[in-house]
């Protein structure tokens, strides 16, 4: 016997705008890649934080097939009904105390993603994959322009 795989979730509903006559217009939509992009807005934010984890060679081959960015693969998003949970790996400046900008991360992704959709979070799990040179990340950045 073949069992199916579950679809996962890759957007939330929540209760829309009531009408006049106490009618609800309809429902709203939210996407998980609304989730990714206020996550990746809310932790650029964070000092001591560089970028999100990843390649730049390994983003350039995936745009070029057509998958997700860098971006996209550094941040996981769970929905389900109104909750949702979240994974964000990062990469932040060697002599950063480590605990104190995870929890910096955590705090500002709960808060942005709250305040913009509404929905609850129910877990924040960050991952520090590098630490950067000040020097390093200096000289990335050149070599971005």
């Amino acid at each position: 016997m073949i069992r199916k795989k579950e679809k996962r979730a890759h957007r939330s509903t929540i209760t829309g705008a009531v009408g006049e006559n106490g009618m609800e217009l309809g429902g709203v939509h939210i996407h998980e890649n609304v989730i990714a992009s206020v996550v990746r807005k809310a932790t650029g934010k964070v000092e001591g934080v560089v970028r999100l984890a990843g390649s730049t060679l390994v983003n350039n081959i995936a745009e070029l097939i057509g998958n997700k960015t860098i971006g996209d693969r550094a941040i996981s998003v769970h929905m389900e009904g109104d909750t949702v949970a979240i994974e964000v790996k990062v990469n932040i400046l060697y002599g950063y105390h480590v605990p104190t900008v995870a929890g910096k991360i955590q705090t500002v992704v709960v808060e942005e993603v709250e305040k913009i959709t509404g929905l609850t979070v129910t877990s924040v799990n960050v991952i520090i994959q590098e630490l950067d040179d000040a020097d390093d990340s200096a000289h990335g950045e050149a070599d971005d322009i």
